[in-house]
């Protein structure tokens, strides 16, 4: 079997380099510098698949993703990777004594997010610098040992770039995962192992018209289905205030009848609706 090229938020050692290389060890992983480089190189056939952030426990939907699924391309889902999450503070080595005097600490937005509460109480007089990826801020902090700066990262990447960890699991709650998706051209399906044993379906839509209760109708075609959904959020449609779409995950295979059923009835009310696929769940290391 050929080996596949897929994409990932780069550069090593980041979290969504560690959950592709978890479900995909003998793959040829290819880092990107952001979230739409991954998923357009997929959309353009420079890569096979791509591995991005959808959710974290703590900071939610990552909105840059969602956005681009839904007004970019033309994608599909094939997979969905949940990882554990330990958020560190790194440090140059020549620095380790130093780590309370830092001037700035770097790491990607959902990082310092997730680490507010730590960051506010222990080092609230330190500036924050957002960054592409907590890998890359663990990067820039290596290359630069005579500035007084530490990263926001996983220990995977205080080993993959030299750095010291002078503070371990700065996070602000033990439970902190992240979704990230598997994206292909194809409308198919990983089938590794170790995968969750229910199947996942995931949509994207638009309500019918602005009228009292069309969401209401569009929740009813899956609750009289017994069809149970495990999200629904709403994101803007860049169109106008208060205009959105709707991403609904469903616990169900889009080929059982009662999918089939719900997808027909959708069209039916006038909702636009756009099929991600449905997908095996996998726990990564």
């Amino acid at each position: 079997m050929a080996v596949k090229d897929i994409a990932y938020l780069g550069p090593e050692a980041s979290f969504t380099y560690l959950a592709a290389k978890g479900i995909f060890p003998q793959e040829n992983l290819q880092p990107f510098t952001s979230i739409p480089e991954c998923i357009e190189a997929v959309a353009e056939g420079k890569v096979d698949l791509a591995v991005v952030p959808i959710e974290n426990t703590l900071e939610g939907t990552v909105p840059l993703t969602l956005d681009y699924l839904f007004h970019e391309v033309n994608v599909f889902v094939i997979g969905e990777l949940v990882s554990k999450i330990q958020q560190h503070l790194l440090v140059h080595p020549q620095n380790a004594e130093r780590w309370e005097q830092l001037e700035k600490i770097y790491s990607h937005p959902h990082a310092l997010a997730q680490c507010h509460k730590y960051l506010y109480y222990r080092l609230s007089q330190v500036p924050l610098q957002q960054y592409g990826s907590t890998a890359a801020a663990a990067k820039l902090v290596a290359e630069n040992p005579d500035q007084l700066i530490g990263a926001i990262a996983n220990a995977s990447a205080a080993e993959k770039y030299g750095l010291t960890i002078a503070q371990e699991n700065i996070h602000d709650f033990h439970f902190n995962h992240t979704r990230f998706f598997v994206i292909s051209r194809e409308n198919t399906r990983i089938d590794e192992a170790h995968k969750r044993p229910d199947k996942k379906t995931t949509i994207l839509l638009t309500l019918p018209t602005d009228r009292s209760g069309a969401l209401h109708q569009v929740l009813s075609v899956f609750a009289w289905r017994q069809l149970n959904l495990s999200k629904i959020e709403s994101r803007p449609l860049k169109t106008a205030l208060g205009e959105y779409f709707f991403l609904i995950d469903v616990l169900a295979d889009e080929e059982e009848p009662m999918m089939r059923g719900a997808m027909e009835e959708l069209g039916a009310l006038g909702c636009t609706v756009k099929p991600l696929g449905t997908y095996y769940t996998y726990e990564t290391p």
